[in-house]
C-alpha cells in the first residue's frame, strides 16, 4: 500500500477545492489504481467534511485518517500575476494528528510517502518523524517547499534531517533545491543525499521533464508538450506515479530499489511524467484515472 501522510486542506481557487500536498499524492495514488491511504487529520467543520467525501469517493483507505474539531487549513491560491500561495493555517486540524499508527492496515511493507506543510508544523510533524524512524519499508520525501510559511529555518531544517535518514526516494524541483541547498548544483546535492542513504533522488523541471539521479548514474526524461491550465498538483501527481511505478514491480522495501535498471527508471519517469501533464491539462488538483493515463 501507498500510505502517504501530511496535510488536508482546501484550496480557494477561489471557491473551496481539496487540497494539500499529500492528499494529493493520495488521491492520485489511488486513481492510478494502487491500494492507497491518507494519515492525517481532517476537521469535523464543512470543509474537513468535503475532503472527506473527496478521499472516500476516491477510494482512499480511511483507517489510518483522524477527525477532529480544530478548523481546515486553507490556502489562498493567486494566479495573478502569476501563481502564488496565501496560507490561513494557526491550529488546524492538519497541525494536530494524534496518532501515526500503521497497524489498522497491516504489516506491509508500505511505502510512506511525506512532505510540504506537515513536515514542519506541530504535533502532527513530530509523529510523523517517529513514524518514518521506526518504519522498515520504502519512504518517499517530497519537501515541496513554500518559503513564505517556513518561519523558523533551524525547525524546518530539524525535521527535513530526520526524514533524510530514514529516505530512498526524493522528489524536489529546482526552486526547492536551490533554497535547501543555494548555489549548489544537481550532483552535489545528489552526493549529499546518497551519503544519507538517499537511493534516487528526483529532480523535475516541469515542461523540460525530469532528471533521476542515481548511484549508479543519471536518467534522463523528456517532458510532453501540454496546454497548461495551472500547475496546481503536478508534483504530487509525479511523485504518486513514480511510487506507483515502483510498486506494480513489487518494490516496497529499500533494497528493491537496487534491483531497478536504469530502463526501469526511465518507464517510470515516463509514466510519472504523463500523468502530471494530464494534471497539468486542467485546472486544480485534480491527477487522472489509470484509464487516462493510458489513452495519454
Amino acid at each position: 500500500m501507498i500510505i502517504s501522510c501530511g496535510e488536508a486542506l482546501v484550496d480557494m481557487v477561489p471557491d473551496a477545492v481539496p487540497g494539500g500536498g499529500p492528499m494529493n499524492v493520495a488521491i492520485a495514488a489511488a486513481r492510478l489504481g494502487a491500494p492507497a491511504a491518507f494519515v492525517g487529520r481532517v476537521s469535523t467543520d464543512r470543509y474537513g467534511d468535503q475532503i472527506w467525501d473527496h478521499l472516500a469517493s476516491n477510494d482512499v483507505d480511511l483507517r489510518l485518517t483522524e477527525r477532529g474539531p480544530e478548523p481546515t487549513a486553507r490556502a489562498i491560491v493567486e494566479h495573478t500575476p502569476k501563481l502564488s500561495f496565501r496560507f490561513e493555517g494557526d491550529g488546524t486540524a492538519d497541525t494536530a494528528l494524534e496518532s501515526a499508527d500503521l497497524s489498522p492496515v497491516g504489516p506491509g511493507p508500505h511505502i510512506v510517502h511525506g512532505g510540504t506543510l506537515a513536515l514542519f508544523r506541530g504535533r502532527t510533524a513530530e509523529l510523523q518523524a517517529q513514524l518514518v524512524e521506526r518504519h522498515d519499508g520504502l519512504v518517499s520525501l517530497d519537501p515541496n517547499i513554500r518559503p513564505p510559511m517556513i518561519k523558523d529555518r533551524a525547525q524546518w531544517d530539524w525535521f527535513h534531517n530526520r526524514w533524510l535518514t530514514n529516505t530512498h526516494v526524493y522528489r524536489a524541483s529546482d526552486e526547492d533545491l536551490e533554497w535547501i541547498w543555494p548555489g549548489r548544483d544537481h550532483q552535489h546535492c545528489a552526493d549529499e543525499l546518497f551519503g544519507c542513504g538517499v537511493k534516487a533522488m528526483i529532480v523535475t523541471k516541469g515542461a523540460k521533464g525530469a532528471e533521476f539521479f542515481l548511484p549508479s548514474g543519471q536518467v534522463t526524461v523528456d517532458g510532453r508538450s501540454v496546454e497548461v491550465a495551472d500547475t496546481v498538483g503536478a508534483g504530487d501527481t509525479f511523485v504518486a506515479a513514480t511510487l506507483v511505478g515502483l510498486l506494480t514491480r513489487g518494490i516496497a522495501t529499500p533494497g528493491g530499489l537496487d534491483a531497478l535498471t536504469h530502463e526501469d527508471w526511465s518507464e517510470i519517469g515516463s509514466l510519472a511524467v504523463a500523468a502530471s501533464a494530464i494534471t497539468c491539462g486542467r485546472p486544480g488538483a485534480n491527477p487522472p484515472f489509470a484509464s487516462e493515463l493510458d489513452l495519454a
